[in-house]
C-alpha cells in the first residue's frame, strides 16, 4: 500500500516489488530492483527514507525516517523480518539480521552485520566490517563499542551520554511520559490527513 503523508508521496521504480501487505508512506524512495515483503512498513515520518538499489526489507521490518534523522539504506543490504531501522543510516553490503534495531543517528558501516536481535545504539557509530554479535549492543561514538547483554553497567556509561531522550523525542532526560506521549500523540495525529494513492 502506497501513502501520501503530508504531501509527500513515495516513489517505486517499475524493477522494485512491493508486497501488497506491505505499507510505504510518505517521502519513500525505492532504489531499482528492491524488494519490499509482506507486513514491512516504510513510514516517512517528517523525514526521508531511501533505500538502495538490491535491497531486500522483509516481512514485518519496520524502517523510519523522521526530521534531523532521515534512514537511509544503501545497496545490497538485507533487513530481516522484524527488524527495525529507525532514523539511521546502513551503509552498502550490510545485513541487519532479524529483530535487530538501529536507533537515531546511528551508522553501520560497510559490511558490517547487526545479528540477531542486537542493538545499534542512538548516535553511535560502527566501523565498516564490524560484527555486533547476537543480542550485543554496539554504542559510542566516534567508534561504537560491543556490550554484552550482561554489561549494562559499562554500557550505561556510554550510553547516557549518547541522548536517547533527546535524539528521539527531543526532550531532555527527566521529562515525564505523560509529557513525552503527549508530544507523541500529537506528532502521530499528522497521519489523520494520510491518504492511499491507487496503483
Amino acid at each position: 500500500m502506497l501513502i501520501e503523508h503530508r504531501g509527500q508521496r513515495p516513489a517505486v521504480p517499475d524493477s522494485a516489488y512491493v508486497a501488497p501487505t506491505a505499507v510505504l508512506c510518505g517521502a519513500v524512495t525505492i532504489g531499482e530492483r528492491a524488494r519490499v515483503l509482506h507486513g514491512a512498513v516504510l513510514t516517512a515520518e517528517d523525514g526521508e527514507i531511501r533505500v538502495g538499489s538490491d535491497v531486500v526489507v522483509m516481512e514485518n521490518a519496520l524502517v523510519r525516517g523522521r526530521a534531523g534523522h532521515p534512514a537511509f539504506i544503501g545497496d545490497a543490504v538485507l533487513v530481516g523480518s522484524h527488524a527495525h531501522v529507525n532514523g539511521a543510516t546502513i551503509e552498502d553490503k550490510v545485513f541487519v539480521a532479524t529483530g535487530a534495531s538501529a536507533f537515531p543517528g546511528a551508522v553501520a558501516g560497510a559490511g558490517s552485520e547487526l545479528r540477531i536481535n542486537s542493538v545499534l545504539h542512538v548516535n553511535s557509530v560502527l566501523p565498516p566490517g564490524t560484527v555486533v554479535p547476537i543480542g550485543w549492543i554496539a554504542a559510542g561514538a566516534p567508534t561504537a563499542r560491543l556490550f554484552a547483554p550482561e554489561e549494562h553497567d559499562e554500557l550505561w556509561a556510554v550510553q547516557k551520554e549518547l541522548d536517547f531522550p533527546g535524539t528521539v523525542y527531543g526532550v531532555p532526560r527527566g521529562t515525564s511520559t505523560r509529557d513525552i506521549m503527549a508530544r507523541q500523540v500529537d506528532f502521530y495525529g499528522a497521519h489523520h490527513h494520510d491518504h492511499s494513492i491507487d496503483d
